[in-house]
């Protein structure tokens, strides 16, 4: 398969953990050691280094485009797009998919494609991505990334782009691909939930990402993965909608929804899921969500309790 790059020239995050010092009338409880609190630092779900976007399909909005390329440096920074889910044997300069980014102020784009995971797996292909500030997946079908990249050095290296602090997004099938479980990954049909590809790139550790959930009616599909894969975390993303990962803390930005699935927190008696607005946040380790960016208000109506309790 032939391989096609296209490179258009137009002209970080801080962890700090909390120490905790709990005294009462004579007696002190002494603050951890500077071990204990690295340790705790280390993200358990979302990337030690670096940022995510994931984007629930659709993507318009110029808030999810800014974001995007201030986290990959500005707008001079280096973006490798990967259509490659898509489907076609080629993408040349006159792909379309490279018109917004243009249009939001990307300078320095490079097109980056193949089918064949034999040249993906050469020094030469994954040459632009040793200078890239972000990559982002564009949509189609996401088991094609795996069947392009998976294992290669070129894996390898999109997760290098992470590991020096860049960014790494991704908008349907771009946003599916980066949880560890991979959604909707059949080649017959994106109707089945657990099919014949099963591993994403695993940028968020035990989690399932699915998209498009409420434009297109998707919102209760996720339950039977949750139910399956207990362990998992599901995250739902509407159109246009997005979460920004650093850590294990994530906000919500676009316009419309992320639905959070998790096998032990219900809503009512037998809610599965609970909306997050934009600008509510997530943390993804312990999976406690809060309303309001300044007061951090508890999301309203969830109970720790597992979905089995009560049937």
């Amino acid at each position: 398969m032939k391989c096609r790059l296209f490179s258009s020239t137009i002209t970080s995050r801080s962890l700090a953990g909390a120490v905790l010092v709990a005294s009462t009338v004579g007696l002190a409880v002494a603050a951890p050691s500077r071990a204990q609190q690295i340790e705790a630092d280390v993200p358990q779900v979302g990337p030690e280094n670096g940022s995510l976007v994931v984007v629930g399909g659709a993507m318009r909005s110029a808030e999810i485009y800014e974001r995007f390329i201030a986290l990959a440096g500005g707008p001079d920074a280096h973006i490798v797009l990967v259509p490659t889910a898509g489907g076609a044997d080629e993408y040349d300069e006159f792909y379309q998919g490279m018109n917004a980014w243009r249009e939001h102020g990307a300078r320095n784009l490079t097109l980056l494609h193949t089918t064949d995971p034999s040249e993906a797996d050469t020094d030469a292909f994954v040459e632009p991505l040793k200078t890239a500030g972000g990559v982002f997946f564009l949509g189609g079908r996401q088991w094609r990334l795996v069947d392009a990249y998976g294992g290669t050095k070129t894996e390898e290296a999109f997760r290098a782009v992470l590991e020096r602090g860049g960014v790494i997004g991704g908008s349907s099938a771009g946003a599916s691909i980066q949880g560890s479980f991979l959604v909707r990954g059949d080649t017959r049909t994106n109707t089945i939930m657990m099919g014949d590809h099963q591993r994403g790139f695993g940028y968020l550790r035990n989690v399932g990402i699915d998209q498009h959930v409420l434009r297109r009616n998707r919102q209760f599909d996720l339950i039977e993965v949750i139910e399956a894969h207990p362990e998992l975390l599901g995250i739902g993303l509407d159109e246009d909608t997005a979460l920004i990962v650093q850590g294990d803390r994530a906000q919500v930005i676009g316009r419309s929804y992320a639905l959070i699935y998790d096998n032990h927190s219900t809503t009512g008696t037998s809610g599965k899921f609970y909306f997050l607005a934009p600008g509510d946040r997530i943390d993804l380790a312990t999976r406690e969500a809060t309303r309001s960016t300044t007061t951090q208000t508890p999301i309203q109506g969830v109970e720790r309790k597992p979905w089995g309790v009560g049937r």
